[in-house]
């Protein structure tokens, strides 16, 4: 199945399929069947990033240089009014990420809370939060499409780590989450430590599927493009668990009510919106608008539409 099919599929399932009383999980019988071709098998962990500097703190941004700029009157020669001589922002998102950034299958628009921070950057370039253009991109193309300047920025649960900041830049964290476990809910799985020697889902260039093949139990790590292929992989039960963040998570659970979210988180996953490595000035832009949004209820706002009930936004940090 398509990426974009199973996540239309899974959501429209979610949305409109009576959940029949007393039915077993979808991925709960015994037989195990084969992996699709296209789908990856870790039996070792991926080659060991570059070590990053002993300084660095994945968390520190570079600190905004003042008040944001009117709407539509971007400094000029600067990142900002690049993006507003062309008309639009172009921004990096994910469909397939149920309540963060996935397409609704009624409307056909993008929606989420990714795509609603993506929203207010528009908003603040051009006074518009329509002026903007959305470039669907899996884990794996995030990086890439920065470094080749097919986006101006990407919004889309990713995490900042010391190695991401060799190649591209970051904002301040808009978002703590933490890698958790989903499995079908018959399954006695508890957590990242029951999973040894069994097949584990993540997605191709995420911190997930590093996080998931370097785990001490020694689980298999199982690669896919999509989050959404984990979770058909996993109602077909050709995996026996998906492990990513929580916010990933909570989305399928929501969409799969076969399916159980189990054990603590085993890692932290500060999420930031990312820019091209040249593009300092757009950080700091961006580094502003999330201080106004964190101190005018924004932030708030926007995690009570999507995510429920919102905590204290995360704290800035800056390098500078």
């Amino acid at each position: 199945m398509r990426p974009a099919v199973a996540a239309l599929l899974a959501v429209v399932l979610a949305a409109c399929a009576p959940v029949p009383s007393g039915a077993p999980p979808i991925g709960g019988g015994s037989a195990v069947l084969p992996l699709p071709a296209d789908v990856v098998e870790l039996t070792a962990p991926p080659s060991a990033p570059a070590v990053p500097p002993a300084s660095c703190d994945p968390r520190a941004s570079l600190r905004p240089t003042g008040p944001l700029p009117v709407p539509g009157q971007m400094p000029a020669g600067s990142t900002m009014a690049r993006v507003q001589q062309r008309g639009r922002l172009i921004v990096g998102v994910d469909q397939n990420t149920f309540q963060m950034g996935f397409r609704n299958p009624f409307s056909g628009e993008l929606e989420g809370f990714d795509v609603d921070m993506a929203r207010e950057v528009a908003r603040a370039v051009f006074g518009d939060p329509n002026a903007i253009q959305y470039k669907v991109l899996t884990s794996e193309q995030r990086i890439p499409a920065l470094e080749d300047r097919e986006v101006d920025i990407v919004v889309r649960t990713m995490t900042v780590t010391c190695e991401r900041w060799q190649r591209v830049n970051f904002s301040t964290v808009y978002y703590e989450a933490g890698q958790r476990v989903l499995v079908p809910s018959n399954s006695d799985v508890t957590g990242i430590e029951s999973l040894g020697g069994k097949r584990v889902c993540a997605t191709k260039g995420s911190s997930s599927l590093a996080n998931v093949a370097a785990a001490p139990v020694r689980p298999v790590a199982v690669s896919v493009p999509n989050w959404t292929d984990c979770l058909v992989l996993l109602q077909q039960g050709q995996v026996d668990a998906i492990s990513t963040d929580d916010t990933i998570l909570a989305g399928f659970a929501a969409q799969d009510p076969y399916t159980k979210i189990v054990g603590p988180k085993f890692t932290d996953e500060p999420y930031g919106m990312a820019v091209p490595k040249a593009d300092e000035d757009f950080v700091r832009f961006v580094n502003a608008l999330l201080e106004r949004m964190r101190a005018d209820g924004t932030w708030a706002r926007l995690h009570q539409r999507w995510l429920g009930p919102p905590p204290a936004p995360p704290v800035a940090v800056y390098r500078d």
